[in-house]
């Protein structure tokens, strides 16, 4: 995984300086902290990052519950699994 470059505006920039700020979150797929007072506030990112770190935070997630499912013994072996899904599919063909 890459490391997501970080550049940080004051709030102020927002208003005066929008479509550089876009350009550098989607162009550049840099996110842009923007400040309140010199301190954190908000975080923005191009569009396809969003997805992206979306689309992996919910492949995380997903690999943690198999985890999880392996930890308490919640697996079934993968040919048993195969032949249960088999007649499942054979069922509603039926």
């Amino acid at each position: 995984m890459t490391a997501l470059a970080e550049n940080i505006r004051p709030s102020a920039d927002l208003r005066s300086r929008y479509s550089e700020i876009s350009r550098q979150c989607r162009d550049e797929r840099t996110a842009v902290i923007i400040t309140v007072n010199g301190r954190g506030d908000t975080v923005l990112l191009g569009y396809e990052q969003y997805q992206q770190m979306k689309a992996r935070i919910e492949l995380l997630e997903t690999l943690g519950e198999a985890e999880e499912d392996v930890r308490r013994g919640h697996v079934a072996p993968l040919q048993e699994r195969f032949d249960t899904l088999r007649a499942e599919l054979l069922t509603r063909e039926s």
